[in-house]
């Protein structure tokens, strides 16, 4: 038995165990059953409750969940709107976001897989610097999947690069178009 301080008090029976607890005015817990002879200790036990809750809740709010983004493509995209897709994907990427870009097939587009094929070849491609590739290019009904996972070191130096050095870049930059539109009137 362990007493409400900390202190072992030793191997005691059960019934005054009980006893040093209640004159405590606190709970005899155990705490190792499977040991022989098990150990008991007294303590608060609401008390030792709301601290696991708090521990529990204080390592939910640590973790960081990782989702799960999407970019449709299909077979005959036009170059702007490849760039344009992948650039989202990149930014998804950065965040620390999984990516599932997958290739969307209609009709009689399915007598010609390998245009998806090279299409998601070419979006690992472009991404390669910044992700990996969890789950290859695999064919589920109509559409075609690959999963990509952002690398850490991408996600890091991002993190290192200040934001204020993006804020001084666009205020920079309307600086210089208010003072070219100054000039031309």
């Amino acid at each position: 038995m362990i007493g409400a301080s900390g202190e072992q008090i030793g191997i005691i029976p059960i019934r005054e165990a009980l006893e040093r607890a209640r004159e405590a005015n606190l709970d005899l817990v155990e705490v190792s059953p499977t040991s022989r002879p098990p150990v008991c200790r007294i303590m608060d036990f609401g008390k030792y409750k709301y601290e696991l809750a708090k521990k529990a809740k204080l390592a939910r709010k640590k973790q960081h969940v990782v989702q799960m983004k999407e970019m449709r493509y299909r077979p005959k995209i036009d170059e702007h709107d490849f760039q344009f897709k992948t650039k989202h994907v990149r930014e998804f990427l950065m965040q620390g976001s999984k990516v599932k870009a997958f290739v969307m097939f209609s009709g009689r587009e399915m007598a010609h897989t390998e245009y998806g094929y090279k299409l998601l070849e070419r979006v690992v491609q472009e991404l390669s610097d910044i992700s990996t590739i969890e789950q290859t290019a695999k064919l589920e009904g109509r559409n075609l999947t690959v999963i990509l996972n952002p690398k850490p070191q991408a996600i890091k130096a991002k993190a290192k690069r200040p934001e204020n050095a993006q804020d001084k870049d666009k205020s920079v930059r309307s600086e210089t178009v208010s003072e070219n539109r100054d000039g031309q009137d």
